[in-house]
């Protein structure tokens, strides 16, 4: 089969679209034939080795931490699925991924995917998705009649953010550079601001960091906090802000794989309340390209990357 994978740490040079050999499923696995992933941010550290210690991988690896796909063959035990099903899910940051035309996945990461939408835009869901909703509710405590802050909304993870944060009837305040503010606006924003640290009428309960800005911005972020409020922050590199005499909480995020709440996706998705946008569609052999264009500057929106047989 055809996979993208990287045989040493280092520039996107190192990618190769090459031949290797199919997988076959163990105990409690199903091989997925992929109908897409996607680029994540994260794909390219991990390749460029910065995320040796929190994300250690073997070598060679197949990047692609998002899959859609239909389920090709059962291992032992792989109870839950059939051949023939449509999934999605979230791999294992340090497993091989799905840059390629088959994956292997664990049945418990696994869910149906929508039926709402093409099976190849599923996968732009999974962890832009759950990134979101782990940093609005499981650590921020999210409820409706809140307002919040989201800071660098333009992206692939703000689009979500804005949109399960207006469903949740928060009040949503976004920040967003001029060739994404219409966007978000779309995405059910109350106000969109431009880049920096926003001038509020009133202080927020939440504020979640999306975006890659200097320490300095990241500690001010907190003056737009109310008393007990929270700052999640998802640039893991920099340590979330906090306010200990006002008890304002700083949180870092790092994002976990959660069948059962990409499965809540899935149901807003096919409900039409969480609309999946898809920038643009990339051809598996052009991925080394793809990460070359990211690490000259950021992608605008969310791409997902094609195997042959999706292109066909």
């Amino acid at each position: 089969m055809k996979a993208v994978r990287f045989h040493e740490f280092g520039t996107p040079d190192v990618l190769r679209y090459e031949e290797m050999e199919q997988p076959v499923p163990g105990i409690g696995e199903v091989r997925i034939r992929v109908a897409a992933t996607s680029f994540n941010p994260v794909d390219g550290n991990i390749r460029a080795g910065f995320m040796q210690g929190p994300i250690p991988v073997a070598l060679p690896h197949t990047p692609g931490i998002d899959v859609a796909g239909t389920v090709d063959a059962l291992g032992e035990d792989a109870d839950g699925v059939e051949v023939g099903d449509r999934v999605v899910g979230f791999l294992s940051m340090t497993g091989a991924g799905a840059a390629a035309e088959y994956v292997l996945a664990p049945t418990g990461i696994l869910t149906r995917a929508p039926t709402s939408i093409p099976l190849a835009d599923a996968g732009g869901l999974p962890l832009v998705g759950l990134t979101a909703w782990q940093a609005l509710f499981d650590q921020a405590g999210l409820t409706a009649g809140q307002r919040v802050l989201i800071n660098g909304a333009g992206g692939a993870v703000g689009g979500y953010a804005v949109q399960l944060a207006k469903h949740a009837g928060a009040h949503v305040i976004a920040t967003a550079g001029p060739g994404s503010s219409e966007r978000v606006k779309a995405a059910g924003a109350d106000e969109v601001l431009g880049h920096g640290l926003p001038e509020l009428a009133e202080p927020v309960d939440v504020v979640l960091n999306l975006a890659p800005v200097d320490p300095a911005q990241l500690a001010a972020l907190t003056d737009v906090v109310r008393d007990g409020g929270v700052v999640v922050n998802t640039t893991v590199w920099m340590p979330a802000p906090s306010d200990e005499e006002r008890g304002v909480r700083g949180i870092d995020l790092f994002v976990n794989s959660d069948a059962a709440q990409l499965a809540r996706l899935v149901a807003l998705v096919d409900s039409g309340k969480l609309r999946v946008d898809i920038a643009r569609r990339v051809p598996l052999a052009d991925l080394p390209a793809l990460h070359a264009e990211a690490a000259a500057s950021p992608i605008s929106g969310k791409a997902i990357v094609l195997p042959p047989a999706a292109l066909a």
